[in-house]
């Protein structure tokens, strides 16, 4: 009986291991197509920045401010913060047995957190685009 057992367990893992192997060859392969079947030029225009058809003007490596990337990572953390609400929302409207009152107090403090940290920024002065 514990053969029977065994080999069902192992069987199981049978779609496990194909996804592990095509997730495993897929990337190499789609790269090494992409490889053989895409034009290749060695002109140097190659080479020159491409700005939507015009003539190139100025270096194509700028300097970017700090600011700018300060301002993103504030963006994207504030964006994350969606994704987690998203999910909360739907536990809180679907009643799956949890407590209603613990469920506003912990999304209450997630987002008290996320004011705090909205205020810190805007005392910092990170909002502002232009700093004077």
């Amino acid at each position: 009986m514990s053969g029977i057992v065994d080999s069902n367990i192992v069987y199981s893992y049978i779609p496990v291991a194909v996804f592990l192997v095509v997730s495993l060859l897929m990337p190499p392969m789609t790269m090494l197509i992409a490889k053989l079947l895409s034009p290749r030029s060695t002109g140097a225009e190659r080479y020159s920045t491409y700005e939507s058809g015009s003539i190139p003007t100025g270096p194509a490596r700028i300097q970017f401010s700090v600011e700018y990337y300060l301002y993103a990572i504030a963006f994207v953390l504030f964006d994350i913060e969606v994704l987690f609400l998203y999910p909360w929302a739907m536990i809180y409207r679907g009643n799956t047995g949890v407590d209603t009152t613990v469920a506003v107090v912990e999304m209450l403090i997630f987002i008290f957190v996320l004011l705090f940290g909205y205020a810190f920024l805007w005392k910092k002065g990170a909002l502002r685009w232009l700093k004077n």
